[in-house]
């Protein structure tokens, strides 16, 4: 028995797990074969604290000092071409409490080696850092409770949940759903209502490119959300279509098509040779109908709580959501105002 069983070893669970140490027992079921096989281990990566938009930005801003030990400078750049100049007004007007400069058409040159005419806007975003998704996840399961290959089948509630897994059964008082874009069916073999939670694929490529990206190129993010690309080692580059097509919880895998465009998106922005394809992957990016992530217990007040939603953002607000998530299960006071992560506003 235990007080809080958490339903997957993402970084969800697992920065949760990481949060509750020492204040209650702990134990994480996770469904696969080991922790973080799908979207964590299939992050782009990055830490932008306008990344998610203004009501996100408080929980990435929050994460910024637990995550300082794996993050590494990189600074962003949100690219317009007369298409998105709106767009990115708009991003510099609603983000008020990020740093952000304008750059001009020289500038951007300086930056982004080869670019082509027409994409002449800009905002440099210094703060932003890649993050070490690997070595923060397995921080964060350090001394965790874990059994793997333990997808949960149901699980019902008399006084304590009892939850029949694959591997077993087990009993717990609280039980969190941390199942990402299984969120949903784990709710319903709970006997909960679904929040209507949505996985999305995305695509990322690594390309080999001449000339190789320059290793401090920053991360480049098209306003218009058509494409980002940043550099990798060995003058490798990471790109995306910044797609978001509709899928069943899978593992998934992306399309060729998503990958053709991402590449044809790249060469309408630089003049570099796209040399080859050396790997592909995807992740499913899970979100709530209004977007936002969904922190809290459910409406009928038997210790079902959600931790599920966090889209892309999951891991740049790991530490904090983490924190809001134990306050409330704890029933202490959070930081963070919870309210508009709240799971009662599908009530």
């Amino acid at each position: 028995m235990t007080d809080v069983a958490i339903v997957g070893a993402g970084m969800a669970g697992a920065s949760l797990a990481a949060a509750l140490a020492g204040k209650a027992s702990v134990l994480i079921l996770e469904a696969e074969g080991r922790p973080g096989y799908h979207a964590t281990g299939r992050s782009a990566a990055f830490w932008s604290e306008s990344y998610g938009g203004p009501l996100i930005q408080p929980l990435t801003s929050a994460s910024a000092a637990a995550l300082a030990p794996f993050l590494r400078p990189r600074g962003a750049i949100h690219l317009a071409d007369a298409h998105g100049r709106n767009r990115l007004a708009a991003l510099g007007a609603e983000m008020n409490d990020v740093a952000l400069q304008p750059l001009d058409r020289a500038a951007l040159e300086v930056a982004i080696p080869g670019l082509k005419r027409g994409w002449d806007w800009g905002l440099a975003e210094p703060g932003c850092s890649d993050i070490d998704v690997a070595a923060f996840h397995a921080a964060c399961l350090k001394g965790a409770d874990i059994v793997t290959d333990a997808r949960l089948v149901a699980a019902a509630r008399n006084g304590r949940w009892s939850i029949e897994t694959m591997a077993g059964v087990f009993e717990a008082d609280i039980l969190v759903n941390a199942a990402g874009a299984w969120a949903d069916e784990v709710a319903l073999a709970s006997g909960e209502q679904s929040l209507d939670m949505r996985p999305y694929r995305r695509a990322i490529a690594q390309l080999r490119v001449d000339p190789p990206a320059p290793a401090g190129m920053p991360l480049i993010i098209d306003a218009s959300e058509r494409f980002y690309f940043k550099p990798e080692a060995g003058g490798r580059l990471w790109l995306s279509p910044h797609d978001e097509t509709p899928s069943r919880p899978c593992d998934c895998a992306p399309e060729e098509l998503d990958v053709a465009i991402a590449i044809d998106r790249l060469e309408g922005v630089v003049d570099w040779r796209i040399a080859a394809v050396e790997r592909k992957w995807a992740g499913l990016r899970s979100f709530a109908p209004d977007r936002l992530p969904v922190y809290g217990f459910g409406p009928r007040g038997n210790g079902f709580f959600w931790f599920a939603g966090q889209g892309g953002f999951g891991i740049q607000t790991a530490p904090a959501a983490a924190a809001l998530a134990a306050a409330l299960i704890l029933g202490t006071v959070p930081d963070i105002d919870p309210a508009p992560y709240s799971a009662a506003r599908f009530a």
